[in-house]
């Protein structure tokens, strides 16, 4: 696989710059996105120590100000930590 490089969007939005450039939306996405798996990977080493830290007895406020997310993520690592579906997929049915 090769390395994807991330171009970074310097505050311009998706829409300016697929105008500025005459690219299409979904280019620039491709373009300025992160690769999946380097994402996915941090995303589970920030949930690995919020579990860490959850353990040491620090509240999730405090382990929120630690890891630099909301105290809803917190809540959502700690309490989704085994669930691959999604966040949601054991509260939100199809209807």
């Amino acid at each position: 696989m090769t390395t994807q490089y991330r171009h970074p969007r310097n505050g311009w939005s998706v829409r300016e710059l697929a105008e500025k450039t005459g690219a299409s939306p979904r280019s620039i996405i491709n373009w300025t996105s992160e690769p999946r798996d380097a994402y996915l990977g941090r995303a589970e080493q920030r949930r690995e120590k919020i579990r860490e830290l959850r353990e040491q007895g620090l509240s999730m406020r405090a382990i929120a100000d630690e890891v630099g997310c909301s105290v809803g993520t917190v809540h959502n690592a700690l309490n989704h930590q085994d669930d691959d579906k999604g966040p949601c997929s054991e509260h939100v049915q199809a209807s």
